[in-house]
């Protein structure tokens, strides 16, 4: 059910919503333009194309997502991979690439995928974010400092090493209103009362004031880096196809729908907890899938939930689609308006602005605590995925990183693989009667799941049985699941134990179990009649054998 839907059924776009929903709506765009524009210079694009993405991801996310709060737009965590995708491809590859990890966020959310990719290891998210965070501070040093113009070079130690050797350079009326702005940013928001008022907004519009005022030659604003903002409303406009720009931006699509993903539904989640509402994953993926599609026909470039102007949107008591409407309607009307007045905006507070964003992102205090506090395990794999966003890109990082969680897991879950003979008391224990067992009768229990990872444990104890006993039964009632290489490995050790006229009964088996063993050829083996649903069957049947044998 999409947010629209769902507020109006619980009453939230109600009249007596509206004032507060509104209200919300016009801060969060006033708060969205600074972020917006300054994250679309920094991913290497005009600054009108990051108002753009804002107002049309922040329309359809709100109507078609699946949290009521949530803001979307572009954010911090793009801009390292959308700028080198620009580099490359140019903004038409940038657009067609958005596009087409639009479409991979609705068959994720087609596929109910919401809910695999919330539980992306935390070392992983917060080793890329910190990384990303890292390099959007160290991208910004030629608009913080106001650098001459620096050629291109492709890793990041060359641009840093460069950027070193250039800090003599600076220019120094760029540098005091990046130090001033940088100043507002930091103490505006501990300052009661004047705290209410954005302080990003705050700090843009007086570094605009001074820089219009002096007219400083040697600033770099938006009308001399890009003629800036036209006057108006977005205009529909389709890239250039063809299948060789498809195939070619396959990749970074993924990437972009990847990295889309996660960051909205962590916003959501976050949202969720300050709000007390619980949002829809597979539906604020398609909500996000559309905004993807739709934002680069109009001029825009990738949007994802921003998780500082949804918190910013439930703080002033947004509890709507309505209030990120307005938001995208605020940006609107700004564009009409007040678009002449932005040439004067210089870079340098944009860059200030992103400092910030960068600390925020990274979330130095929590990352250090990690470091210090988490196994060595996650350690590792934080600090690997740190150093491979800054080092190579985003891509190898995310990958290496969820590899590693994944085979760490692996190996927690192979540990918790018991396999194990069961004494006569531990057997009467659990089945709450005394039981004794026959000296020929022999039997395991198997506890944990077994998969390919786990299977050398159930190996070991079976070889290891000291003596041949005419029956072994083995217990699998704490077994969860077993994959097609478990069966694989136990279908090849009964037949090792049948060879030496050991004959297997298995029982306390699920269904999902059974149903997999039917599937395959391991009843072949092993005979249906030696599958039991209860311990007690199969232990009778052994017994019932056994007295046969002593008759004879």
């Amino acid at each position: 059910m999409f947010a629209i839907q769902r507020a109006y059924q619980q009453g939230l776009l109600a009249k007596s919503q509206w004032s507060k929903n509104i209200v919300a709506g016009l801060v969060v765009g006033v708060v969205a333009l600074p972020l917006a524009m300054a994250f679309a210079i920094a991913s290497g694009v005009t600054p009108q194309a990051g108002i753009y993405t804002a107002i049309i991801a922040g329309i359809f996310v709100s109507i078609f997502g699946g949290s009521q709060v949530q803001i979307a737009g572009p954010t911090g965590a793009f801009i390292v991979l959308l700028s080198s995708i620009v580099v490359t491809y140019g903004f038409d590859g940038l657009q067609i690439a958005t596009m087409m990890a639009g479409i991979m966020l609705l068959l994720m959310s087609v596929a109910k995928l919401g809910n695999v990719i919330r539980f992306i290891p935390a070392p992983v998210i917060m080793g890329f974010t910190a990384g990303i965070g890292v390099t959007i501070w160290v991208g910004q040093w030629p608009y913080f400092f106001g650098f001459p113009s620096l050629p291109y070079v492709e890793h990041f130690h060359e641009k840093l090493w460069l950027m070193i050797q250039s800090l003599p350079y600076s220019d120094i009326p760029t540098l005091c209103i990046s130090i001033f702005s940088l100043i507002l940013l930091l103490v505006l928001p501990k300052i009661p009362y004047i705290n209410k008022v954005p302080a990003p907004i705050v700090a843009m519009v007086i570094a605009t004031f001074i820089q219009g005022y002096y007219q400083f030659p040697t600033v770099q604003t938006i009308g001399t880096a890009f003629g800036g903002i036209p006057q108006g409303l977005p205009e529909f406009s389709f890239p250039s196809l063809s299948l060789d720009k498809i195939f070619s931006l396959m990749g970074p699509a993924f990437t972009i729908a990847m990295l889309g993903a996660i960051e909205s539904l962590l916003s959501a989640v976050v949202a969720d907890g300050m709000s007390g509402q619980k949002h829809e994953s597979n539906t604020e993926l398609f909500g996000q899938g559309l905004a993807n599609i739709f934002a680069p026909l109009f001029g825009g470039i990738a949007a994802t939930g921003a998780i500082a102007r949804t918190a910013t949107n439930i703080r002033q008591g947004g509890t709507s689609p309505l209030a990120g409407i307005v938001h995208a309607i605020t940006l609107g009307a700004i564009l009409l308006f007040l678009a002449p007045y932005a040439v004067y905006i210089p870079l340098a507070s944009m860059a200030a602005i992103l400092f910030v964003v960068s600390y925020n992102m990274s979330d130095a205090p929590r990352f250090i605590r990690m470091i210090r506090l988490a196994p060595k395990a996650d350690q590792t794999i934080l600090i690997l995925t740190f150093f491979l966003t800054i080092f190579t890109d985003l891509v190898v990082a995310v990958n290496v990183g969820v590899v590693l969680a994944v085979l760490q897991f692996m190996r927690k879950m192979i540990e918790t693989v018991d396999v194990h003979e069961v004494s006569c008391k531990e057997l009467s224990e659990q089945i709450k009667h005394e039981i004794e067992i026959h000296p020929d009768i022999m039997v395991y229990t198997v506890e944990g799941p077994l998969f390919f990872g786990a299977i050398t444990a159930f190996e070991r104890a079976l070889h290891s049985i000291h003596k041949d006993p005419k029956y072994l039964i083995i217990r699998f009632g704490a077994v969860p699941f077993v994959d097609l290489t478990g069966l694989r490995i136990l279908k090849g050790i009964i037949e090792e134990l049948q060879a030496r006229n050991i004959e297997v009964l298995l029982s306390d088996i699920n269904y999902d179990i059974r149903r997999e063993m039917y599937k395959s050829d391991f009843l072949d083996i092993l005979g249906r009649h030696h599958l039991y649903r209860r311990f007690e069957s199969a232990l009778h049947k052994v017994e019932h054998d056994l007295s046969l044998q002593d008759k004879e």
